[in-house]
C-alpha cells in the first residue's frame, strides 16, 4: 500500500509540474513542445534532456508522437531515431511498471497455458476476457499486433502491466513493433522547421518516406492479424 501512495504522490507532482509547465509557455502540448524544442536547439544538453523527458513522458500522458516526432526535428533523422527508440522503449517499461504496481495483486505471472483459464476465470465471458486472455497467453504475438496498428502507446504500456502481461516479450515486442512507427514520425520531424506551423517548411521525401513507412507498417499488422486468427481458428474448433 505505501508504494501505491508513493507513486501516486509522484505521479501528482509531476502532473503538476507540466500543467505548471503548459501555462508558462502559454498553451497546449505543441506549443509547450515547440518552446522547448527552442530552447534545446543546438544545445549540449539537450539530447539528456529529451532522453529524460522521453522516459517519463507517460507520468503526464503527453502524446508519444508529438515528442517522437520532435526528435527528428532536434536531431535529424539517424540520431533522433536512435534517441527516439531508446527513450520510447524507456517509457514503455516506465509506465509498464506503473501499471504493474497498481495492478491486483492476486493475478500471477500466468504462462501461456494457464494465461487463457486465469482470464476467463477472473473477467468472465465476452470480448474483453477473450482480449485479456489472449494478451496474456500470447504476449510477444498481441503486443506486436497493437503496436502495428498504432493503438494508443501508452493505454498499452498501462494494460500490460495492469494485467501482469511477462516483461520480457511484452518490451521485445514493443521495441519491434514500434520501430516502423518511429522511424515514420522521426523522418516526419525531420522534414518540419516548427511544430506551430509558423515559418512551415517540409522535405517531400522525408514526407513520402515516412508515409511509405506508416503504410508498410499497417499492411504487416493486416498481414500478421490473418495469420494469427488462422492460427487460432483450428484451437477453436
Amino acid at each position: 500500500m505505501a508504494r501505491v501512495v508513493l507513486a501516486l504522490g509522484a505521479w501528482a507532482t509531476v502532473g503538476y509540474g507540466w500543467i505548471r509547465l503548459q501555462r508558462q509557455a502559454g498553451g497546449g502540448p505543441v506549443a509547450t513542445m515547440q518552446q522547448a524544442i527552442d530552447w534545446a536547439r543546438s544545445s549540449w544538453w539537450a539530447l539528456p534532456a529529451f532522453l529524460v523527458a522521453g522516459v517519463a513522458r507517460p507520468l503526464v500522458l503527453f502524446p508519444a508522437t508529438v515528442l517522437t516526432v520532435a526528435a527528428g526535428m532536434l536531431f535529424g533523422p539517424v540520431v533522433g531515431f536512435a534517441a527516439a527508440v531508446v527513450a520510447g522503449n524507456g517509457s514503455a517499461l516506465l509506465a509498464y511498471g506503473v501499471g504493474r504496481l497498481l495492478g491486483p495483486s492476486g493475478l500471477s505471472d500466468a504462462g501461456p497455458a494457464e494465461a487463457g483459464a486465469a482470464a476467463g476465470g477472473v473477467g468472465g465471458a465476452g470480448a474483453l476476457s477473450a482480449w485479456t486472455s489472449r494478451l496474456r497467453a500470447n504476449s510477444f504475438e498481441a503486443v506486436l499486433l497493437m503496436r502495428l496498428l498504432f493503438l494508443p502507446y501508452d493505454a498499452v504500456n498501462y494494460a500490460a502491466g495492469f494485467l501482469r502481461v511477462r516483461w520480457r516479450p511484452f518490451l521485445a515486442a514493443t521495441a519491434l513493433g514500434s520501430l516502423p512507427g518511429t522511424l515514420a514520425f522521426v523522418l516526419a520531424g525531420s522534414s518540419l522547421e516548427r511544430l506551430d506551423g509558423a515559418d512551415l517548411r517540409i522535405d517531400p521525401a522525408a514526407v513520402v518516406a515516412s508515409a511509405v513507412v506508416l503504410v508498410a507498417s499497417l499492411v504487416l499488422a493486416r498481414v500478421l492479424r490473418r495469420r494469427t486468427a488462422a492460427a487460432a481458428a483450428p484451437d477453436a474448433g
